[in-house]
């Protein structure tokens, strides 16, 4: 960082008027963009569903909590695993805050993983999280959903992530899914993302991004690299 460009006041305000054009594009642009998210066709859900919960066992249509649409998180956490993803967690220190204002606008979010719901509560209370988060384990809805991948899939080479073949050797990938239940209790799948798209989700990464060192992730092994559960960091 040191010998950044340095200018006078009057030009800073010039470029950053400049800067200023490029991003009310951005924002257009982005507000186009979600228009047609919701643009997108539907596809209707015929599988039945089942999930393990503090609620006990809830289907898929019970998950909504009385609301006609459903953001579910597919957060890792793999069977034999003893944590969750630490990157996953990262982003799931996101959601305590905003339940309520999601649900004054007809919106529900869970988290949904594949390790049973013993290993996700006692992970849940060491890290303070309140929102629902229910367990798919014995059912296909992680694999339906392009997140979870059996050794068998993995061992034959490519599987399919984020709409297209992917090498991994990881059993647990993260995503997002949306649903819409109408009035008939009909339940559509709407809209899912993966990988660079989960961005939009995580507030603490548009908040480093507008300072000078931005994410700051380069030379690290991997991005992310640096992230840790949030009651580790100086550990």
């Amino acid at each position: 960082m040191e010998g950044h460009r340095t200018v006078s006041r009057d030009q800073w305000i010039e470029e950053r008027r400049a800067l200023l054009a490029r991003e009310k594009e951005f924002t257009r642009l982005r507000d186009q963009l979600s228009r047609q998210r919701r643009e997108l066709p539907w596809v209707r859900v015929d599988k039945d569903y089942v999930f393990e919960g503090a609620n006990g066992k809830q289907t898929l249509s019970e998950l909504f909590a009385g609301r006609q649409q459903l953001i579910v998180y597919h957060l890792m956490f793999d069977p034999s695993w003893e944590e969750a993803c630490s990157r996953c967690s990262f982003w799931a220190d996101n959601f305590n805050g905003v339940l309520v204002h999601l649900n004054q606008r007809d919106v529900t979010l869970v988290a949904i993983s594949r390790a049973p719901f013993a290993k996700l509560a006692a992970f849940q209370k060491r890290m303070g999280w309140s929102f629902d988060w229910v367990s798919s384990f014995g059912n296909d809805f992680n694999r339906d959903y392009h997140v979870s991948f059996t050794p068998d899939e993995l061992e034959h080479g490519e599987i399919i992530y984020n709409y297209a073949p992917v090498k991994t050797s990881m059993t647990e990938r993260p995503g997002i899914s949306v649903f819409y239940k109408d009035q008939a209790g009909r339940i559509f799948h709407t809209y899912s993302c993966y990988s660079r798209g989960l961005d939009m989700l995580n507030v603490a990464y548009h908040y480093l991004d507008l300072t000078p060192k931005g994410r700051d992730e380069e030379g690290l092994p991997f991005p992310m690299a640096w992230v840790c559960y949030h009651d580790a960091y100086g550990a």
